[in-house]
């Protein structure tokens, strides 16, 4: 072989490479996901997500105060339900608001890294903490959520931080969040349900932002969306969102999110299905699915006023678990 028939080969392969290297590039741009329900819903599920089978969910948040009635003691209450005004009657002072709950939402038995241990002997496989429910405290130091967070009130500390480091660095569990997108009363989210959702100020200066922000802190690998059937995925920008989850976001790659997204997704669109809590379609079904189970019957958070009766047993639990995954 000559120098000219070795810097030939050379060059060939320099081609070759390079078509290689554009081939590979342009099949990444093709896997860009739009954000249509079509297009989102054709990327695979991340394979992790098929073989874990069970997972834990967390419900904490303010409710864990009174501790009664159930995570939606704010709404009853507001509404003039019967049985928490007369608990609070009982109970505490005149003129007492759900504001003063966060003062006692304290945490001082919180350890993340028991927790880590405990959810890892369970043999669950993923954990999913509630960072915001409906009453709008952020369990994590949120921008978007002044004053009305666990670090500037309450604990002053970042529970969703501590149990997203304690479970990586002491577990093999994926990590997710729960989110809810709307708030009972947040006076932005009443201005644009008042205007028909005609007007988003609410989506993009406190829900969005916070998704992005969870997001970008915590690197959840599961989002599991709520608070949405009042308005549609288009008030919401959700695809728009998990779009960006899918195509650039620092999860991009194992992120799995659930059904409920906007008025009317729920069972239909989405990553996998929830369809409704303690869902039992009891046949396979053609997607994959979850089934948000809870340990009482009826309720989400731990009653104080529960009664052994409102469990669960262990055995059709287990059965739910087992059988509805």
């Amino acid at each position: 072989m000559n120098i000219y028939q070795h810097k030939s080969r050379k060059s060939n392969m320099d081609i070759y490479s390079l078509c290689l290297y554009l081939c590979c590039a342009y099949l990444s741009a093709a896997q860009r996901y739009e954000p249509t329900w079509e297009s989102l819903e054709s990327r695979p599920l991340p394979s992790w997500f098929d073989e874990a089978k069970l997972g834990i969910f967390i419900h904490w948040g303010v409710f864990s105060v009174p501790s009664y009635s159930a995570v939606w003691f704010w709404n009853y209450w507001k509404n003039g339900h019967k049985d928490i005004n007369n608990f609070i009657k009982r109970n505490y002072r005149p003129g007492y608001t759900y504001a003063d709950f966060a003062a006692d939402f304290k945490t001082e038995f919180y350890d993340p890294k028991r927790w880590a241990a405990i959810l890892q002997a369970s043999g669950a496989k993923y954990v999913v903490l509630v960072s915001k429910h409906h009453e709008g405290f952020t369990n994590w130091p949120s921008n978007y959520s002044w004053n009305w967070n666990s670090y500037d009130t309450g604990p002053h500390r970042d529970l969703v931080g501590e149990l997203a480091t304690a479970v990586r660095e002491t577990t093999d569990l994926r990590f997710g969040l729960y989110h809810s997108l709307f708030e009972w009363f947040n006076p932005l989210f009443l201005k644009d349900k008042e205007n028909n959702f005609t007007t988003q100020d609410f989506v993009k200066m406190k829900s969005m932002p916070e998704l992005y922000e969870l997001v970008n802190r915590y690197k959840p690998e599961v989002i599991w969306s709520d608070g949405d059937w009042e308005a549609s995925d288009s008030y919401w920008m959700s695809k728009e969102f998990i779009a960006w989850l899918y195509n650039d976001s620092p999860v991009k790659d194992t992120v799995v999110v659930n059904d409920r997204w906007g008025r009317g997704d729920i069972c239909r669109h989405g990553g996998y299905l929830t369809c409704n809590d303690r869902y039992n379609p009891k046949a396979l079904q053609k997607r994959k699915f979850e089934n948000p189970m809870t340990i009482d019957k009826n309720h989400w958070g731990f009653r104080r006023e529960a009664n052994i009766e409102d469990f669960y047993t262990s055995t059709r639990t287990d059965f739910y678990i087992c059988t509805n995954y």
